[in-house]
């Protein structure tokens, strides 16, 4: 049951109230944004309206949520949707399918995209927040454990409230799912996982919430993506389609599983890939992921 959060007595009228400056002009920034707020009577240099459902709770709409999750995926993400804070810690050296489109479908699911949405588990004992529905002690958790400075939420936990503040810790978690046990996960586990925790990432209680984010993920997911016939390899690598599951022997993903045999035999063709995989002893179209996804920029130079 989402309800706002009386216990903090946090409430917002307008964008400027939930978002730093900085932000509110990387919005305006959107053409898609300015459009949708311009129709309806917004000025750039005034106080932005946020939308409000029937009960009056703020609510981003599907245009804002998508403009928020690129912003702060490109912001302080690098082109492989990699957190800068993460990679100084930890070994994340491969690219995953995490993209607006996930963090866009999340928000809707857990909270109707709404900034001031706050639920109880009873049984679990545990409060979430905002838009992403993040646990105050997980983020605590991520601030320690991947030395973030850009938030201080042990200060401050009602900033995550903020839309971009709960978006940015929301893909932070996210990204450490996607590596959980140093394995590359599937984004079903991640998706799973984020819901019921690690433990309950394969059981039944939260297959329902997966084909739902299946669901909901293709509203906002562009139709260019959904429909190519033929992605270039860097498409590929972040298609929308169902995932694939892991390899039952090793835990695995593979390329053959992810491109098509034609961009298998390019990369095979690119003398640095070539030669990372002989010195692994990589055969064939069955090359591990982890070990040549950073190695994408090469695809993008050789083309």
């Amino acid at each position: 049951m989402l309800s706002s959060s009386p216990a903090t007595m946090v409430s917002f009228k307008y964008w400027d109230e939930c978002v730093d400056p900085e932000d509110l002009e990387a919005m305006w920034n959107r053409p898609a944004v300015r459009k949708e707020w311009t129709d309806v009577g917004e000025t750039q240099g005034q106080k932005v309206h946020l939308s409000r459902d029937p009960d009056g709770q703020p609510y981003l709409t599907q245009t804002e949520m998508r403009a928020v999750a690129e912003i702060v995926t490109s912001r302080h993400f690098d082109t492989h949707i990699e957190p800068i804070e993460l990679s100084k810690v930890l070994d994340f050296s491969f690219e995953l399918p995490i993209h607006r489109e996930m963090i866009s479908a999340i928000a809707e699911l857990e909270s109707n995209r709404q900034p001031l949405a706050m639920q109880y588990d009873k049984k679990a004992k545990v409060t979430t927040v905002g838009i992403m529905q993040i646990c105050p002690t997980t983020a605590e958790w991520l601030v320690r454990e991947c030395h973030v400075s850009l938030y201080k939420v042990e200060e401050d936990l009602d900033i995550l409230y903020r839309p971009f503040v709960n978006v940015y810790f929301g893909a932070m978690y996210l990204k450490w799912l996607s590596n959980f046990e140093n394995k590359v996960r599937t984004e079903e586990f991640i998706i799973r996982a984020y819901k019921g925790g690690t433990k309950k990432a394969t059981h039944k209680s939260t297959l329902p919430y997966w084909k739902r984010y299946l669901s909901v993920k293709e509203t906002f997911t562009p139709r260019y993506r959904k429909h190519s016939d033929a992605p270039p390899i860097t498409q590929a690598l972040n298609s929308t389609a169902a995932p694939v599951s892991l390899d039952s022997e090793d835990g695995c993903l593979y390329w053959d599983s992810r491109v098509s045999p034609e961009d298998m035999k390019q990369m095979w063709n690119c003398p640095e890939i070539c030669n990372e995989w002989n010195k692994a002893d990589q055969k064939g179209e069955k090359c591990s992921l982890p070990l040549t996804m950073r190695r994408n920029h090469i695809l993008l130079d050789s083309n």
